[in-house]
């Protein structure tokens, strides 16, 4: 005799018994003593990727995993170079017999003297025109959970351990940017916050006829917005060769401050504020890569991100909802961007057009057995917009998430080493498209260089 199954959601509730079950009502205060224990329990998870001082800290490297990863070398060669130049870097035991491991400054120390004494073109350090400034990069997409800082964060440190020099920018308040390598800002004047106030600041005083800005004739809070300098707002990482300009939870309201200066000074071009940062403390030259991580909404911070870069990347699952939004999501930009082009184009007949080096949308957290005939819908709709390498999720994303870290920062020692090769692939390919893509930017503009030059 068979018996029925009724199901959950068919099963009837007691009024009177989920009244009992209900918590008191919830007032302001509630949030407080809530935001309290999470701050609590955020320091306390954050921790397990953590020394036990609190600060993180970068691992080393053997050279299984510098030869196969970081340097066109084979383990035997470099053996050989080492040994012969006893002045190199010559790694350390992390305990007594154990392997040698080199820290990321040893490592590029000994790429710095492999391409001034190796062999040629073998690309130990990775391809930067001298003359040619940074590439702004904005991770961008105003639809949540997407990936974007986790695409963000690796692409940063796959760059770092290639040789590059970046700098990050975290324009979300939510800061998991800034938790991930460590660095988080007291208060909004240590964030973008404080680089929009500035760009204002030397709008007002330009519009009084001020070129002094230390001028008695400004207030103080105007001279002290002016004032604010990349040494305020940059920060060192546990990676020696990326740096963050962090975020915290009051930079939201800059989406507050923003219009109120605004309707004080309507010729503000508020949009140019991040750019002209960057420009203006020779930000491009100190840096091969500034990549921006920006809010899940197309707000003021966001418009910033965009009017910035050089290159966006667009984050978005393989999924109905995902893809809607992300074509709502262009449609935004247009908007946007026009509306600011016209805007200008009112104040100045030769006002540019915004443009972009490029633009790709990265497929996250992809799954070839559950989306991929989406994907491939994904792929035909959007054609050249898509990158062809689809970023999957594997169980080494998962467990180096669970850690407050990248899978960059974890060892292959902690795994299985086909786990860790295929963990590490999915993220390998995804920079090594997007490299692609910088380094054909980079020669276009040369190209383009050297035409007007030859021109003039």
């Amino acid at each position: 005799m068979s018996t029925q199954h009724t199901s959950i959601s068919l099963q009837p509730i007691d009024p009177k018994e989920a009244l009992s079950d209900l918590p008191s009502r919830v007032t302001t205060d509630r949030f407080t003593v809530a935001a309290e224990i999470c701050m609590r329990a955020r320091d306390d998870l954050a921790r397990r990727g953590y020394k036990p001082d609190g600060e993180k800290q970068l691992r080393s490297f053997g050279f299984w995993e510098i030869t196969t990863y970081m340097l066109p070398v084979t383990a035997q060669h470099l053996r050989r170079v080492l040994k012969a130049h006893p002045d190199l870097p010559q790694g350390t035991p992390e305990k007594t017999g154990g392997a040698k491991m080199f820290t990321l400054d040893e490592v590029n120390t000994i790429r710095d003297f492999l391409e001034s004494e190796g062999q040629q073109g073998k690309g130990y350090r990775p391809y930067r025109p001298k003359d040619q400034p940074a590439k702004i990069v904005s991770v961008c997409n105003f639809k949540g959970g997407v990936s974007k800082t986790t695409t963000g964060a690796h692409l940063a440190m796959a760059a770092a351990l290639d040789g590059y020099r970046v700098l990050v920018v975290d324009l979300d308040s939510q800061a998991s940017m800034s938790t991930m390598f460590g660095v988080m800002a007291e208060d909004e004047g240590q964030t973008a916050y404080s680089i929009l106030a500035r760009h204002h600041a030397e709008h007002v005083a330009r519009s009084m006829g001020i070129d002094d800005l230390t001028s008695d004739r400004l207030d103080d809070e105007i001279r002290d917005a002016a004032r604010v300098t990349a040494d305020d707002l940059i920060f060192g990482t546990h990676w020696p060769t990326i740096d963050i300009l962090p975020a915290q939870l009051n930079l939201y309201w800059a989406e507050f401050q923003v219009p109120v200066w605004m309707q004080t000074h309507r010729s503000w071009q508020f949009w140019d504020a991040l750019k002209s940062f960057l420009r203006d403390e020779n930000l491009l030259s100190d840096y091969d890569i500034i990549l921006i991580d920006t809010p899940p909404a197309l707000g003021y911070l966001t418009i910033n991100a965009l009017s910035a870069a050089d290159i966006l990347l667009i984050p978005v699952g393989a999924s109905f909802i995902e893809f809607d939004s992300t074509g709502r999501f262009f449609d935004m930009l247009y908007t946007t961007f026009v509306s600011i082009e016209d805007s200008m184009s009112r104040l100045n007949d030769a006002a540019p057009k915004f443009s972009w080096d490029a633009v790709q949308v990265i497929l996250t957290r992809y799954d070839d057995a559950q989306q991929s005939e989406l994907a491939n819908v994904i792929q035909v709709y959007l054609d050249d917009f898509v990158a062809k390498h689809r970023q999957e999720f594997t169980a080494l994303v998962g467990q180096a998430g669970e850690r407050v870290s990248g899978i960059y920062e974890a060892s292959h020692t902690d795994f299985n080493r086909d786990t860790y090769r295929r963990g590490r692939e999915t993220f390998d390919r995804c920079y090594h498209e997007f490299k692609r893509i910088l380094i054909g930017c980079w020669e276009r503009d040369q190209i383009e260089a050297a035409t007007q030059e030859g021109a003039a």
